[in-house]
Order: structure tokens, then sequence, then C-alpha cells
């Protein structure tokens, strides 16, 4: 079963960046459409970002364009999620999550994989 593994969250002011991780074992990540979610306390899930499988194409939610950049390293078995100029509402739990059934991606959570989540706290 794939198992995917988030890391690179943190503590960071607003207007600083992170870059968040989401490492794949077992299986080749390149196959699956990989898309980033992200929870606040009280609020529902929310897609943030995709990328599909094959032509890399790529989709942001209305919030993020802009800021934040989704991209693969196959070589690494790796999708990363760049977040740049980051607020105080970037703030939550990011999971990524997986899928190789997918025709291009999609955020809406319908995704068979999930990783655990990282926290991305903002705050000055």
């Amino acid at each position: 079963q794939l198992q995917l593994v988030e890391s690179g969250g943190g503590l960071v002011q607003p207007g600083g960046s992170l870059r968040l991780s989401c490492v794949a074992s077992r299986f080749t990540l390149a196959r699956y459409a990989i898309a980033w979610f992200r929870q606040a306390p009280g609020k529902e899930r929310e897609g943030v970002s995709c990328i599909s499988s094959g032509d890399g194409r790529t989709y942001y939610t209305d919030s993020v364009k802009g800021r934040f950049t989704i991209s693969r390293d196959n070589a690494k078995n790796t999708v990363y999620l760049q977040m740049n100029n980051l607020k105080p509402e970037d703030t939550a739990v990011y999971y990524c999550a997986a899928d190789d059934a997918l025709v291009g991606c999609t955020v809406v959570p319908v995704y068979d994989y999930w990783g655990q989540g990282t926290q991305v706290t903002v705050s000055s």
C-alpha cells in the first residue's frame, strides 16, 4: 500500500516561506495524481493545489495563486509545495494525498491515499 509522509512544516512569520515535502514509499509517485489539502482548527478540509501524473498539469485554489507552487521530483519520489508570502490564514495542518485512478487532478478529497499531515503556523 502506498504510504505518504509529509515534512517541512513549522512556525514562520507572516511574509515568510516554507517548502513542504511529500515522500512516497514502496511505489513510484510519478504514476499518481497528487494534491495538497489543509485543515485549520474548526474548519473543513480545503483543497489547496494538485498536480497530475504524466503531463504535470497543476491547479491552485484562488487563495494561494501566485504564492504557492506545486512540483514533482520523480527521481526523489517526492512532491513539493513551495509556499511564499505566507499569511496567518494559511495556518493549518497540511496533508498530501495520492491517487492513480484520476484523469488529471482535483482538489476534491477523493484520493485513496493520505499522509498524516504537517503543521504550518504563520504568526508573528
